[in-house]
């Protein structure tokens, strides 16, 4: 049921729909993203289950389960042309999204670091095993910007912390970070597809990203100098440069 999803939504409403999906650090992270596409088109922001204080019902366990209650929410919102927006668990979510999407609901798919399929030679980073400093040192071109000592944090944030990685670890199924199936069902995948990489990643590499692109049947990969993993963070205006001219190449209206 969609009522189960926890959903911010912000932009003109007749605008077109954005889903804009969020990656273990939750839905702060994606926000900026979200509220950029927002100048024109109607975003829907998802909390997943289990992130930030949000319920996770028990049938909700893994990535294609989340795809498939934000096929639902499509549905039952009679929404069409939709771009779908995903970052590192929210991109594995959204190729998920496009690789099941009967209907030609969505008309653009756009990833950004994105976890979720299996590369020979190039595994995930076990994210798992990072303390923050290993998190900053990984994800980001320029640690020394985004690296927060936890010790400096309240015991609430913390908390909540722990619960999204938990989570984390619920629906990626642990540092793999992948679905051995994905890659092939992609190839089936038609509607244009933006694979957008961060040039210093060291949790998902470049070379990863190539290969995620190639698994699409009509993708683009592209390249963001002097960022990680969240290059929306650490460079936006290249980011949404190449956000923007995608939605406007995919758009049906």
């Amino acid at each position: 049921m969609t009522s189960e999803l926890t959903i911010t939504e912000s932009g003109p409403a007749a605008g077109r729909p954005v889903l804009v999906l969020h990656g273990g650090g939750g839905p702060a992270t994606v926000a900026p993203i979200a509220e950029h596409l927002a100048t024109t088109a109607h975003t829907l922001l998802p909390t997943h289950p289990g992130w930030n204080g949000t319920p996770r019902p028990d049938r909700f366990t893994s990535v294609a389960d989340l795809a498939a209650a934000y096929l639902r929410l499509l549905r039952d919102r009679h929404l069409s042309d939709v771009l779908v927006v995903g970052s590192s668990l929210g991109g594995w979510i959204g190729a998920e999204l496009a690789a099941a999407d009967t209907e030609g609901r969505i008309s653009g798919v756009a990833l950004l670091n994105s976890v979720g399929i299996e590369v020979d030679g190039e595994p995930i980073r076990d994210f798992f095993a990072l303390d923050a400093r290993g998190v900053a040192e990984y994800a980001f071109h320029d640690s020394e910007r985004f690296y927060v000592d936890p010790a400096t944090f309240p015991a609430e944030r913390l908390a909540v912390i722990q619960a999204n990685m938990a989570a984390l670890r619920v629906f990626s199924g642990g540092p793999a970070m992948n679905d051995p199936s994905l890659r092939t069902r992609l190839a089936a995948v038609t509607v244009p597809a933006l694979v957008l990489w961060g040039e210093s990643d060291r949790i998902a590499t470049p070379a990863y990203g190539e290969e995620y692109a190639a698994s699409f049947g009509n993708a683009r990969f592209a390249v963001v100098a002097e960022a990680g993993h969240l290059p929306h963070l650490e460079q936006p205006a290249q980011t949404f440069a190449l956000l923007d001219a995608f939605a406007t190449e995919t758009g049906r209206g």
